[in-house]
């Protein structure tokens, strides 16, 4: 049976909004992608080819000190938000027992909190409390507590149906925890393990409101380019921008390739 003219209108109205959609969210990439390559950034059109601003960036200490400490900040932190996450997880779930959903709130409510009170309320604490000046540690600290609940839920929405007794299985047959966790769950579970990983990575990566307090005059990537619109973006930030982007985007592919790869395993 031939689908009628109004079911064709309808389904190519969907496909045209999604599109507009998609075109609406991904512009800003592709402009900052075409001001890098161009002379004229302000208004790169038609696109150019030049690789003058990637040139400057190689010699730009302030782009890349900012570029390394916002790598150091976000890696690290990313690990600790998903190891705590995990952790958090698998006790909620696991062990949680009638007090499950008492603690699953409370691990989310820093996503009620926002960044720039956790910044203010994180410096406040350690230095009123624990008299320490912003530093690093404190800024990896913070971040972690902010990018801890999306962890959390991206892990609770992976492990919310997984059979526990598989565990239980493996130890019985003569699995030490640390062999159960390695054969068993984590091939089933690190889907989940790569994305809060990959999200927990890009939210302190451009997190400016905790980091500027807790950071102070260390420059990171946020803060630096918060610092360049008062005398006007230069080529060399669209140039990094642009670096940083594509490391992100060949992560998530990275991890697609591989859920995609898993699974034709799983089927042969």
């Amino acid at each position: 049976m031939t689908p009628n003219f109004s079911d064709t209108v309808i389904k190519w109205s969907l496909a045209i909004f999604v599109v507009v959609v998609f075109a609406f969210l991904y512009m800003p990439i592709v402009h900052i992608l075409f001001a890098s390559l161009s002379s004229r950034p302000n208004f790169p059109y038609p696109p150019e080819f030049n690789m003058a601003s990637y040139v400057r960036l190689s010699t730009n200490t302030v782009y890349q000190s900012a570029f390394l400490n916002s790598l150091l900040l976000a890696s690290c932190t990313a690990v600790l938000s998903t190891v705590l996450g995990f952790l958090a997880t698998v006790g909620v779930l696991r062990f949680g027992g009638k007090r499950a959903l008492f603690y699953a709130i409370f691990f989310a409510a820093p996503l009620f909190v926002s960044e720039i009170l956790l910044g203010i309320s994180s410096m406040a604490l350690y230095y009123l409390l624990f008299e320490l000046q912003g530093n690093m540690l404190t800024a990896i600290i913070a971040n972690t507590v902010h990018c801890f609940s999306f962890c959390f839920l991206i892990m609770a929405a992976m492990l919310y149906k997984y059979d526990w007794r598989m565990n239980e299985a493996a130890i019985v047959c003569g699995a030490s925890p640390l062999r159960s966790f390695m054969e068993v769950m984590l091939p089933i579970t690190w889907p989940g393990i790569m994305g809060s990983l990959i999200t927990a990575f890009v939210l302190s990566l451009n997190g400016l409101d905790v980091s500027f307090y807790l950071l102070g005059a260390t420059p990171t990537m946020p803060s630096v380019a918060w610092g360049a619109l008062r005398y006007g973006v230069k080529p060399e930030l669209y140039a990094l921008s642009t670096l940083i982007n594509l490391v992100v985007f060949l992560l998530v592919l990275g991890l697609l390739i591989s859920i995609k790869l898993k699974q034709k395993a799983g089927r042969g």
